[in-house]
């Protein structure tokens, strides 16, 4: 059972003003004012966001990763990724809101695209490069339709949607620099990524991610060690630490709600496990987070 104890923000919640609508652009400026220019921690559920910066700067927390940012600057918020946003006044760009859904086309043949973009993508100044016009001229097309009242819109903006969120893969994909000798591999661990994403709540032992791949828990286990340095096993516990740590800072759940939320059915089982992995206990945790003493662990 999970709880629904979540700092969650729902779509309709997003597009408060236009809810026919199947997406929703608008200006940075529009919230960040209403909010003295500080979008508090929040998450949303199957609801991907870009963001554009074009002028000004802000400091961005994404799953408790700080990212300080001059414009210009682009980000890729995937669901369930806690984010906030303390703006520079007076900074100025863009946010595109649309439900993951409205990605499916993408990801209908290819586990591998559907992991990527379940991943948060942050483009700095230098990370942009020579391409900045390039992603501004994405957003601009994306905010043009939506204003328009032509024959075709919905299709139009699904279609462009579509485009903006394959314009930030390919970019990941550049500065990756990923070979064709690696792809094999690197297409099993994306692979086992977006199935850990499906079940890290299920408590599904490393045969069953095995099973499914077509492969033996050994040679997914090499194969993880060679392209993400870690075991199979360890990269399926990072993404539950993730959640573990999420919930503890951004939600009031308690210990034992944390270990529900995640389907532990014992909580000092749990406990045991946050602080093999994390080096202290969940309460603990918590407690140096209020003081400040330690920094959220970033985003594995």
């Amino acid at each position: 059972m999970r709880s629904s104890n979540l700092l969650v923000v729902p779509f309709r919640e997003v597009r408060h003003f236009m809810p026919e609508d199947s997406l929703h652009v608008e200006s940075i400026r529009v919230r960040a004012q209403q909010h003295h220019w500080r979008i508090p921690a929040h998450r949303h559920e199957e609801l991907h966001q870009f963001q554009l910066l074009t002028d000004g700067a802000m400091v961005g927390t994404l799953d408790g990763e700080r990212h300080a940012l001059r414009a210009p600057a682009a980000l890729m918020i995937a669901p369930g990724a806690v984010h906030g946003f303390d703006y520079e006044p007076d900074s100025a760009g863009t946010q595109v809101s649309v439900p993951s859904r409205a990605l499916a086309s993408l990801c209908e043949h290819s586990p591998v695209v559907a992991q990527r973009l379940g991943q948060t993508r942050v483009l700095d100044a230098a990370n942009l490069g020579g391409h900045a016009a390039e992603c501004a001229r994405h957003f601009s097309v994306v905010a043009e339709e939506f204003q328009s009242q032509r024959i075709g819109r919905a299709e139009a903006l699904r279609s462009h949607v579509v485009l903006l969120a394959l314009w930030f893969l390919r970019q990941e994909a550049a500065a990756t620099g990923v070979g064709r000798r690696q792809a094999l591999r690197d297409t099993l661990v994306q692979r086992y990524r977006a199935l850990i994403e499906r079940h890290f709540h299920e408590h599904r032992p490393l045969a069953f991610y095995a099973e499914a791949l077509d492969v033996t828990a050994d040679h997914l286990s090499r194969v993880c060690r060679a392209v993400a340095s870690s075991s199979a096993l360890a990269l399926l516990h990072e993404r539950v630490v993730l959640e573990a740590r999420r919930v503890l800072v951004h939600t009031p759940m308690s210990v034992s709600e944390v270990a529900l939320h995640l389907g532990f059915d014992d909580a000092a089982y749990f406990s045991r496990f946050f602080k093999a992995e994390v080096g202290c206990a969940p309460s603990e945790f918590r407690l140096r987070i209020a003081a400040g003493t330690q920094a959220v662990p970033a985003r594995p």
